[in-house]
């Protein structure tokens, strides 16, 4: 039986391309983002390629909301072997103009539904002694940007997180890795009024899905725990 991979806001950007590379490659795909028409519209894109594939609306903030989901995927597609938790946002602001309304926004999709999600399924794979979770990250997670105060606070806890959560489960023959993309062409990204991407020179959305696919078919035995991933010449 294939494996069963769950996108976390999967409908667009990396999100979009990831469903599509893994259920190209084989995985079943289960996939979620805030919006209903969203879902299905993408629903229907991966069927309509043989893809088998499952899904509902869900806020990854929203402990109940995630719990449905996984319940859903793992009906409709059985046990979730690989986790890509892909859901974000970013809001570029002054930080004086940031607001605690933005700020908690911000925390609660990228760090809080990170959180969330991994808590609904990382027991399963532990159990079963197999699965890989995919954390997206960034550079930012590295490196400060201006404007950037709430997005990189986030993507910085998202490494802290990776890192110690990888060195917990390894054990139990989990792998837990972070990728961290630079500047990619997507909405989430190029929509940004305080960020001038080359938007010809950037990474693409489909460059991210290969390096999360080469990650998740590396032989068990094998883990790479952190990946960069830059334009070559931005």
């Amino acid at each position: 039986m294939p494996d069963t991979a769950l996108v976390t806001g999967g409908t667009q950007g990396i999100g979009r391309a990831t469903a599509l590379a893994l259920g190209r490659a084989g995985y079943r795909v289960g996939i979620c983002a805030r919006s209903g028409p969203a879902v299905e519209s993408t629903l229907a894109e991966l069927r309509g390629e043989g893809i088998e594939a499952a899904g509902r609306a869900a806020d990854v903030s929203d402990r109940g909301q995630i719990a449905a989901l996984v319940d859903h995927v793992r009906g409709a597609l059985g046990e979730i072997d690989v986790l890509v938790n892909n859901a974000g946002i970013l809001l570029t602001r002054p930080f004086e103009e940031l607001t605690l309304e933005e700020w908690d926004a911000t925390m609660a999709t990228n760090l809080r539904g990170l959180y969330i999600v991994t808590h609904a399924v990382i027991p399963g794979m532990r159990a079963r002694r197999h699965g890989t979770v995919i954390n997206v990250a960034s550079l930012a997670g590295r490196n400060g940007f201006v404007g950037g105060t709430a997005y990189t606070a986030s993507k910085h806890a998202v490494l802290g997180f990776s890192r110690s959560l990888m060195l917990e489960v390894r054990k139990d023959n989990v792998r837990v890795v972070a990728i961290c993309p630079g500047s990619v062409s997507t909405g989430l990204f190029t929509g940004q009024s305080m960020l001038k991407p080359n938007a010809e020179r950037i990474l693409r959305p489909e460059d991210v899905a290969g390096s999360i696919l080469h990650i998740v078919e590396l032989p068990e035995r094998a883990l790479v725990s952190e990946l960069d991933l830059r334009p070559t010449n931005p």
